[in-house]
C-alpha cells in the first residue's frame, strides 16, 4: 500500500486539514492515510499549543465522522515514543513493520493488505519546499518516504522550481508528488485569537466546547513557563494511564484549578495546575495496587473502593510524575472526602473536580457562579449535593467530609 502521513498540531483540527486529506486520496497516489496529532513539536511548546491529548482525541473523533467510510485513520505513536517529535523520527517509528502492520489490521485492514511492504509519503503544503532543507535531517527524511505535496490556487510557489533545487541540494531525485487542492483560508491560530470555529468539523466544535478548549481569559497566562511545559508532558504520561474520558477530565481539572487560583491567590497557580491535573492520575490501575499505595499513604482512613485512588494518586504522583510538594500531594489526597483544616489549594482542587466543564451530572450553573465570587459558598453547594446523594442511597458520609462539613458551618 502506498500511504499518506499527515503530522502537525491541529490546534484545533479544521476543514483545511480535511481537505488535504480529501485532496489527497482523490489522488489515486495513496491507498490510505493516517494523521498523526503532534506530540512533543520542536516548534510549538508550552502554552502555545494545546496538551497533546486534547489535540489527539479531538482529531480522532473528526475524523471516525467525517471520513468513517474511507481509508482514514488516526495515530497516537507521538504519544508513546520519548524525545521531540521530529519528523523523521515519527516515519521511522510508524514505518517499522512491527508497528504499521498491527496498527493496519487494528483499523480494519485485511491481514493480507497490511502484511505487504509499504511505501510512505508525508503530505505536506506546498508552501514547505522554500524551508525544508531546513528540517531535522531533511535529506534522510526523503531516503524513507517520499513528499506528496498538495497545489493550491494562488499560493505562489512553483513547485517545479523548488523540486528542481531540493535536487541539487541533496544530490538525489527525491520522490515527490503533487496534487491539487481547493483553497481553503483558514487557520488554527487565527480560529483561537478571534474565538471564531465556523471552519471546524461539527465534532471539533462540540468538543471545543465541552471541555471549553480555548477560553477567552486564557487561565494558564499566569502559570509559570516551567509549570505549563510540566502540564504539558505529564499529561503526555497520563495518556499511558488513563482512558480518554478520565485523562480530558483531569485535564480540565487542572486548567480550571489554575483559574481558580487566579482569583484567589496568583502565587498557587502552578501548584493548582498541576494538582488538578494529577488528582485522578492513579484511578484506573489496578485496584489491588490502588489499595496498597491507599494504605501506605493514609493507613486504614480511605478503605471505600470510590475513594482509595486519591491517596494512590498521591503516591503516584511521587514515583512517576516527581512531586514532593507536599501541599499538592495533600490536595490530591482529600479531593474526593475533603478534610478538616482544609487549605485553598484543596478547596481550589476538590472545587475543580466537581465543576470542570464536561461536568454534565447536575446543573451546575449556580455552583459555578459563586466559584469565581465565593469559593466556600461554592463548596457548600457542592458537599450539600454529595451529602443528599449519600443519604438518599442509605449511605453513610466519611468523616473527614463531616469535619470538612463542620468547617463550613454546615448544619
Amino acid at each position: 500500500m502506498n500511504i499518506g502521513l499527515l503530522g502537525g498540531s491541529f490546534d484545533p483540527f479544521h476543514k483545511g486539514h480535511e481537505s488535504l486529506i480529501d485532496g489527497a486520496l482523490r489522488s489515486g497516489i495513496v491507498d490510505a492515510v493516517i494523521v498523526i496529532p503532534s506530540g512533543r513539536n520542536p516548534f510549538k511548546s508550552g502554552r502555545a499549543v494545546s496538551a497533546a491529548p486534547y489535540r489527539f482525541f479531538m482529531t480522532k473523533n473528526a475524523v471516525e465522522a467525517d471520513f468513517k467510510d474511507r481509508k482514514v485513520f488516526v495515530s497516537d505513536i507521538e504519544l508513546t515514543y520519548s524525545g521531540t517529535s521530529f519528523t523523521l523520527t515519527t516515519i521511522k517509528e510508524i514505518s517499522k513493520p512491527s508497528y504499521i502492520r498491527t496498527f493496519l489490521k487494528a483499523n480494519g485492514i485485511k491481514t493480507s493488505k497490511a502484511e505487504e511492504n509499504h511505501c510512505f509519503f508525508w503530505i505536506s503544503g506546498s508552501d514547505v519546499l522554500p524551508t525544508f532543507v531546513k528540517w531535522h535531517k531533511a535529506d534522510e527524511i526523503l531516503k524513507i518516504a517520499g513528499l506528496l505535496i498538495a497545489s493550491r490556487p494562488g499560493d505562489g510557489v512553483d513547485i517545479d522550481e523548488q523540486i528542481d533545487r531540493l535536487e541539487d541540494v541533496f544530490g538525489f531525485v527525491p520522490d515527490i508528488e503533487v496534487f491539487e487542492i481547493e483553497s481553503v483560508e483558514t487557520a488554527s491560530s487565527s480560529m483561537r485569537k478571534n474565538q471564531d470555529f465556523k471552519d471546524v468539523p461539527k465534532s471539533v466544535r462540540e468538543f471545543v466546547d465541552t471541555h471549553d478548549l480555548y477560553p477567552e481569559d486564557a487561565p494558564l497566562d499566569l502559570a509559570s513557563d516551567e509549570a505549563v511545559e510540566k502540564f504539558n508532558e505529564d499529561a503526555i504520561t497520563l495518556y499511558r494511564y488513563l482512558g480518554e474520558k478520565r485523562l480530558l477530565h483531569t485535564l480540565n481539572v487542572g486548567i480550571l484549578s489554575c483559574r481558580y487560583a487566579r482569583i484567589y491567590d496568583k502565587a498557587l497557580c502552578d501548584r493548582a495546575l498541576i494538582a488538578g491535573e494529577l488528582h485522578d492520575c492513579a484511578k484506573e490501575l489496578d485496584e489491588s495496587l490502588q489499595m496498597e499505595m491507599s494504605l501506605e499513604r493514609s493507613g486504614d482512613t480511605f478503605i471505600d473502593k470510590k475513594l482509595i485512588h486519591s491517596p494512590a494518586g498521591a503516591i503516584m504522583a511521587q514515583r512517576e510524575f516527581n512531586i514532593t510538594d507536599p501541599g499538592i500531594l495533600d490536595a490530591i489526597t482529600y479531593h474526593t472526602t475533603g478534610r478538616g483544616g482544609m487549605t485553598l489549594l484543596d478547596k481550589i482542587v476538590y472545587l475543580a473536580d466537581k465543576l470542570e466543564p464536561s461536568r454534565t451530572y447536575a446543573d451546575l450553573t449556580k455552583e459555578r457562579e459563586l466559584a469565581v465570587t465565593d469559593i466556600d459558598a461554592a463548596l457548600r453547594l457542592c458537599v450539600k449535593s454529595v451529602k443528599k446523594k449519600f443519604e438518599s442511597r442509605g449511605m453513610k458520609i466519611h468523616p473527614l467530609t463531616v469535619d470538612f462539613m463542620d468547617d463550613l458551618e454546615m448544619k
